[in-house]
């Protein structure tokens, strides 16, 4: 994933509850690709936060715009992506914070002409 150091990049709370699972997680997360900008969603900034509670699992994404075409399906496939690898059940909550570019992976918005 990308470098925590980076200034938008949250660090998630399973990251310090669960460590141990946070590389299965990652690596199943970015298999969710944003159909319209071809970047995964952890590239793009969208998941700010995973939390495993007594018997699920809370994921909090934003998106890259407030009407997405393609949110509903994007969410719906981290739900079942972060469920499968997690082993639990696992809710999607919307985050009220707005996306911009500095969440994107450092160097990535290069190759766009966004920076």
């Amino acid at each position: 994933m990308t470098d925590k150091k980076q200034a938008n990049i949250p660090v998630w709370d399973v990251e310090k509850t669960h460590p141990d699972i946070v590389p299965a997680l990652e690596e199943g997360l970015e298999e969710i690709i944003d159909p319209e900008l071809g970047l995964n969603i952890l590239q793009l900034g969208l998941v700010r936060n995973v939390e495993m509670k007594e018997d699920h699992a809370v994921v909090t994404m934003i998106l890259t715009t407030p009407y997405c075409p393609y949110g509903p399906s994007m969410m719906e496939n981290t739900r079942k992506k972060a469920e499968s690898v997690l082993d639990v059940t696992t809710k999607i909550n919307y985050g009220q914070e707005t996306w911009d570019t500095s969440m994107i992976e450092e160097g990535l918005g290069d190759d766009w002409g966004l920076f």
